[in-house]
């Protein structure tokens, strides 16, 4: 009787559980579908505000014409290409160097660099954007994509614990063999722990790109020029241009959403898999 008593108490809990995630689930799509279905959506004039599905399904390709046509989408696109690009590599050469350098070297002072980087990295960016600003201004660098560059990959030092946490899995025994044989660190690091290190850089790259990809902040406060826009704050500026705007390009708004973001999800789709053995390897040690 007990057992039966528990079977049912389970079998009911795990029904709440179920429905439970499928309403969660359903919510984080909702917003997915409607933004995908937008873009597709041939009548611009109605927006979100008046109406959530018009009369007549008519989907087309009328908003992402009127993207690249009637806005200067594909230049932002190209300045958000570069600016993640640059920042990707000079963030991901610096993690590496830092990760290896704190994993395999002993000094004096490790440990309490360790810790300062590790709090520092606690702060939030934006916490530092007018001294940053100032400091752009003084050096003649604002209204420049060299700048987005310097600030997106001028912390990167402070990321470097899980890359340091993969790097502690790496057993010493191959680098203290290579040694014998009178190789060098950098020797060492270029032919023996950067191919086994394939899952933490593809990680780190993954994770330096998004960030400048994504950011509005710093483009906002520090690029002017509309030329120069990233597709963040190009698409913000285009959809608060006018006062009636939002409703008449909020279609083409989700036009570009669409397209920025199905970059990205392909990206992660097709290196998901040294995503997750990146962060399951740096998560091992400390």
């Amino acid at each position: 009787m007990k057992t039966s008593i528990r079977k049912i108490g389970g079998n009911a809990s795990n029904i709440f559980v179920y429905a439970l995630l499928a309403i969660l689930g359903t919510l984080w799509v909702l917003p997915i579908f409607y933004l995908v279905y937008t873009a597709f959506r041939v009548n611009p004039s109605t927006g979100i505000i008046n109406q959530l599905f018009p009369e007549g399904l008519k989907l087309g390709f009328g908003n992402f014409t009127r993207l690249f046509r009637d806005t200067m989408f594909s230049k932002w696109l190209v300045n958000t290409i570069i600016v993640s690009a640059s920042s990707c590599a000079l963030t991901t050469l610096f993690i590496l160097m830092v990760s290896y350098a704190l994993s395999r070297m002993r000094f004096k002072l490790r440990k309490p660099i360790m810790n300062i980087l590790l709090v520092l990295g606690m702060f939030p960016g934006f916490m530092s954007m007018i001294a940053v600003y100032f400091i752009l201004k003084a050096m003649g660098l604002t209204n420049s994509l060299l700048a987005l560059v310097l600030v997106y990959s001028g912390g990167a030092a402070l990321s470097y614990y899980i890359c340091k946490g993969f790097f502690d899995t790496i057993p010493k025994a191959m680098e203290e063999a290579a040694i014998l044989d009178g190789a060098s660190q950098f020797v060492i690091f270029k032919t023996i722990i950067l191919p086994l290190a394939k899952p933490i850089i593809v990680y780190t790259v993954l994770t330096s790109f998004i960030s400048p990809w994504c950011d509005f902040i710093f483009v906002n406060t520090i690029i002017s020029d509309r030329e120069k826009y990233t597709v963040s704050l190009g698409l913000y500026k285009m959809i608060n241009a006018e006062r009636n705007s939002f409703n008449d390009n909020f279609t083409v708004f989700c036009a570009g959403s669409f397209v920025v973001g199905g970059i990205i999800v392909s990206l992660f789709m097709s290196m998901q898999k040294y995503y997750v053995e990146g962060i399951t390897g740096g998560a091992v040690k400390g």
